[in-house]
């Protein structure tokens, strides 16, 4: 690994023509844990429970991902989007970042909705299918997309909104 890095190092010091490249080193951070149990992820109500604390003071749209091992263990948990009042942006990218730093198998999508009705609208089934489509491509399985809303929740999955 030194040599290699040495390597690189030397090319990139005296280049023939051009732009410089940056050399970058990617890492997750933990900035502090939860205590979930022991008990394996089961079932949307197991999940929903223990997200449901990161929603329960936001007054904007907040977008979290959990991913998990393929023992349905999870691995980390991210807020990826901060909205407004009835509407959060979500960047594709970012919330893939994530699940491929945690060498993820598969993740649960969560939003709030905190006008209290945790009905999905289109653009909840939207943003749900192109998650789960680009889950595809990088062969991350996208388990549920749950909504919380007033002490309740929705589930794409229990649902059957999107073809999971």
């Amino acid at each position: 690994m030194h040599d290699l890095k040495e390597n690189i190092y030397r090319l990139f010091s005296n280049p023939c023509t051009g732009k410089r490249v940056s050399i970058v080193k990617l890492q997750m951070t933990r900035i502090s844990e939860y205590l979930y149990g022991e008990e394996k992820l089961r079932d949307t109500q197991t999940v929903a429970d223990m997200i449901k604390q990161i929603f329960a003071k936001a007054d904007r749209e907040v977008m979290a991902v959990m991913s998990v091992s393929c023992r349905m263990e999870p691995l980390a948990i991210e807020i990826v989007a901060v909205g407004g009042l009835n509407c959060c942006h979500i960047d594709i990218r970012s919330l893939f970042k994530h699940a491929i730093l945690s060498n993820a198998n598969a993740i649960f999508c969560f939003h709030n909705h905190p006008g209290g009705d945790p009905a999905p609208g289109r653009d909840d089934q939207e943003a749900t299918e192109k998650i789960r489509k680009a889950g595809e491509l990088l062969e991350i399985l996208l388990i549920d997309h749950i909504i919380i809303g007033n002490g309740r929740y929705y589930s794409f999955r229990r649902n059957k909104v999107c073809s999971f």
